[in-house]
């Protein structure tokens, strides 16, 4: 639906209507004359770079097709890229189902197996989530010797098939297995760590056809992560077999900093509980790293809460939309044998899981705070487009104990004299009638939010 900013007549001017019209134009063009000379000097810098082309900029090897630098100063990833991994995984982030949040040890073969068959019954795994993780407790106590060599063995008890085995189930049904691991003595759980038998333990997952590995870091023996992690990604490359590296260290030693070079994803957080205080904490804290995320090396706030029943209907939305916009893992950690329709409602989105797959992969971010402890939020992030047209995706978040007007200025989300094309809502799946020239705002539940894509063409822009 396009909204014209100008409607225009068809009329057949009288001589005496012309110079009336001419004192019209005349009045306008005073009049924005006096707008351009009041803008700040900081708007001024940005409405001229509103006339730039993308091309001409780096963009740390982001989709050049946008007209945006103007966009540049708002949603920065200056720091995307410079150490980046590049293992060829991970250029969107992952989807899937990891199975800790909600089974924690109490998981076996035959979760994994009717796990794999429900995210194939359900259409989750047709919208991309494709990972079927097993966290901790899945491996043996101890270790067991091969030709004198201690090799990890899965628990005979809970999988008895072995996870060669389930390997093949799972790759069967269309679907990837993702296992859990540890960079220190023990794993979390106490079961064997991979603290000085990286090369070894890296071949033995290969030879099960995993695809992921989750790798924790308990029982540290006092070595720093950045010691102890480059050594699994070094066994990992030295396999034949792509296994994507995600990195658990809690955010302890800010790996934002050093991780892009080592895994594909790595947590910036403690664990998340189901609680909307966890979920809310934690996006704040992931938000600090936004312009360290980007294809290939994703922040990671830990795995989705949605549907273990821990928070209302609108806060897993807001916790989802958040997610997706962050451009996060979205990993599902609730039973997806047994979701109720409003589980799977919010997890089959498709048009949040687009936002969050999109290839230009640039991390949305917190732009506006108002109300009492800065608990009315906006967040935005850019989107891949075509050029001329520029797109964003945005989220009115209301963290409030009640219902509240959100509202942000356009000028605040880097949208300057533009031509506002369509806004479409994520969760109405529905384009707005009608758009306000100067800011964008609604009036948003308590702990709830609203989605949108805004699509716009710059005023000014160059046609090169």
């Amino acid at each position: 639906m396009a909204l014209n900013l100008v409607r225009t007549r068809d009329l057949s001017l009288s001589k005496l209507e012309f110079p009336l019209i001419a004192k019209r134009v005349r009045m306008v063009s005073v009049f924005l004359l006096i707008l351009l000379l009041s803008i700040s000097t900081s708007h001024k810098r940005l409405f001229i770079e509103a006339t730039e082309h993308t091309e001409k900029l780096a963009f740390h090897g982001f989709d050049k097709s946008i007209l945006a630098s103007k966009y540049l100063q708002i949603y920065n990833n200056s720091k995307y890229g410079t150490l980046q991994l590049d293992n060829g995984l991970g250029k969107t982030p992952p989807m899937g189902w990891n199975s800790w949040n909600h089974f924690g040890c109490s998981v076996d073969e035959r979760v994994i197996k009717e796990t794999a068959d429900a995210l194939v019954a359900t259409g989750l795994a047709e919208l991309g989530y494709v990972y079927v993780n097993i966290d901790d407790c899945w491996a043996n106590k101890r270790r067991i010797l091969v030709f004198v060599a201690p090799l990890l063995a899965p628990d005979p008890n809970t999988f008895p098939s072995g996870i060669k085995a389930l390997a093949d189930y799972v790759h069967g049904k269309g679907l990837k297995l993702g296992i859990y691991g540890d960079a220190g003595q023990l794993t979390c759980q106490q079961r064997p760590g991979s603290l000085g038998f990286e090369l070894l333990d890296a071949m033995v997952l290969a030879s099960w056809e995993v695809d992921y590995l989750k790798y924790d870091n308990c029982y540290d023996m006092g070595i720093s992560p950045q010691k102890r992690y480059p050594a699994m990604r070094d066994a990992l490359n030295s396999t034949a077999r792509s296994i994507f590296y995600s990195i658990c260290e809690w955010g302890v030693d800010d790996p934002a900093l050093w991780a892009p070079r080592v895994g594909n994803s790595w947590r910036t957080t403690i664990d998340i509980s189901d609680s909307w205080e966890s979920m809310t904490r934690i996006a704040d804290i992931n938000d600090k790293w936004a312009e360290y995320a980007g294809p290939g090396g994703w922040n990671d706030p830990d795995m989705l809460e949605v549907g273990n029943g821990g928070m209302t209907y609108q806060e897993y939305r807001s916790h989802f939309s958040i997610w997706a916009l962050m451009k996060a893992p979205l990993l599902i950690g609730c039973d997806v044998r047994n979701m109720s329709p409003q589980t799977l409602e919010i997890l089959s989105n498709k048009e949040v899981i687009d936002v969050n797959q999109d290839s230009l992969g640039l991390q949305g971010r917190k732009i506006n705070v108002s109300g009492k402890d800065g608990c009315l939020q906006v967040w935005a992030g850019l989107l891949s487009s075509s050029a001329p047209e520029i797109r964003l995706a945005i989220v009115l978040w209301n963290r409030c104990s009640t219902a509240s007007m959100i509202s942000v200025s356009w000028l605040e989300l880097g949208v300057i004299f533009d031509v506002i094309v369509s806004v479409r809502d994520l969760w109405e799946h529905k384009f707005l009638d009608s758009i306000s020239r100067d800011s964008f705002g609604a009036e948003v539940d308590s702990h709830d939010c609203k989605m949108y894509i805004m699509t716009h063409i710059p005023l000014f822009h160059s046609e090169s």
